[in-house]
Parts: structure tokens; sequence; C-alpha cells
């Protein structure tokens, strides 16, 4: 769980709710479900229109992340590393073809199974870096959904604003109605910039991070196996490898 992301989200909500009171207002007063649905359901359907359906049920699935990464182990994965290197360095490459099968990371197994092959060590670095840049490629579209949603919310707020006042001019004449139309009117506008600067955008931000240290660490684990490829002492390799953990 990355705590860090709970608190921020908590926070900022709490704020503008203690924000809200503080200034004698009541929190009940920015519960409208029709500005709700207004802001959310026409920023869903303008990121749905401008995205494909694989991108967005990336980005949808990818939400996780922010509360629950993906493992992110440096330390273990350059252990796994260097003990290869050991091993091949003792049997030879053809003994690693027997922990291919122990991994469950398409990636790595590639990886492995074409260090196992013989192949050259630039030509290796060659084919994994092609398949990373596709894969960082496609989390970050998924990523820049939630940016898309960012720019959208405060426009579409601004749409329910505009429909809450239409409701307003078109009641004048029942001044009991002109309450409902202007909380829908303002509170649209909330809804807008509330969500784009408290959830969408952060939640873009924080993704592209998490993509950055994933595609980091394949970067490592090539370059791990293109030391072995090349029969460098599995000392200079992990030395090099702690260098991308930072």
């Amino acid at each position: 769980m990355d705590s860090i992301s709970l608190i921020g989200i908590t926070l900022g909500v709490a704020a503008i709710l203690v924000g809200q009171v503080l200034e004698g207002g009541h929190v009940g007063s920015l519960i409208q479900p029709t500005a709700f649905l207004i802001v959310i359901g026409g920023t869903l359907g303008a990121v749905m229109l401008q995205s494909s359906l694989r991108v967005f049920r990336t980005g949808m699935k990818m939400f996780r992340w922010v509360f629950a990464p993906p493992p992110l182990e440096h330390d273990a994965l350059i252990a796994e590393v260097v003990a290869w290197s050991n091993l091949a360095r003792k049997e030879g490459l053809l003994a690693l073809e027997s922990r291919i099968g122990q991994i469950e990371d398409p990636f790595i197994q590639k990886g492995l199974q074409l260090l196992v092959d013989g192949v050259e060590p630039e030509r290796l670095r060659e084919v994994l870096e092609v398949e990373i840049d596709s894969w960082e490629a496609h989390l970050k579209q998924g990523a820049k959904i939630w940016e898309a949603a960012g720019g959208y919310a405060p426009t579409i707020g601004i749409l329910g604003a505009v429909l809450g006042l239409i409701h307003v001019m078109e009641n004048l004449s029942e001044p009991g109605k002109l309450g409902a139309g202007i909380a829908v009117a303002f509170v649209a506008t909330i809804y807008g910039v509330g969500s784009a600067n408290l959830v969408f955008l952060p939640v873009s931000k924080k993704l592209l991070g998490v993509i950055g240290t994933l595609v980091s660490m394949r970067e490592m684990l090539v370059d791990g196996l293109v030391g072995i490829a090349n029969g460098d002492n599995p000392r200079i390799i992990e030395s090099r490898l702690k260098g991308y953990a930072g």
C-alpha cells in the first residue's frame, strides 16, 4: 500500500471540507448528485471518445498502482542477475535454460532464452529495447487518459454551471426553485476543478512515475543480460546494475 497517496487524497479532500465549514457553510451543500453526474459522466464520455478500448482499459486497470504499485524490488532483481552470471561463468550459458521455467515474467523469460540461444550481445540489447519501448509507449498512453480527464473535467464543470444557470433563468418566476439551480451551477464547477486537480492530474503524474521506475528496472535487466553475454565479471555487473537503483 502506498500510504502517501492515501494520505494525500485524504488531506486534499479534508482541507476543502474543513475550509467549507470554517467559512460557515455546510458540507451537505457540496453534495449535488446532478452536478456529479454531469462532471464525471461527461468527463468519462470525453475520455472514452478520444481513446481506443485497449488503451482505456489499460488506464483504468493502472489506477490501482496509485495505492498499490507493482513490486519494485531492484535489489532482488540485481541479486538474481548476479546469480545467473555466476552460473553462466561456471557452467556456461546453457545452464541458464533450467532457470527459464522458474520465471513468471514473459520479458525476463524472453531475455534469458535469447541469452541461452547465444544471440550476440548487441542484437540481444536491440531486440529487448524494442520491446521495452513498445511496452512503455502503451503504458504511457494508459496513464495519459487520466491527464486527459484532468483537462476535460474543468470544462465539463463549466458546462454544468451553465446548465444550472439556464435552469435558474427558466424558473425566475418561481423563487423556490432558484436555490437548487444555483447550487448545481457552482458545485459543478467545484467538482470539475477539484476532480481535475485533486484526482485526475495527480493520478496521471503518479502513474508516469511508476512507469518510469518499471522501465528503468527492465533496462537494468537488459544491461545485466548483455553483461552476462559479454562474459563480464559478476562483480562488475553487480556494481553497474546498482547504479540503476539510485
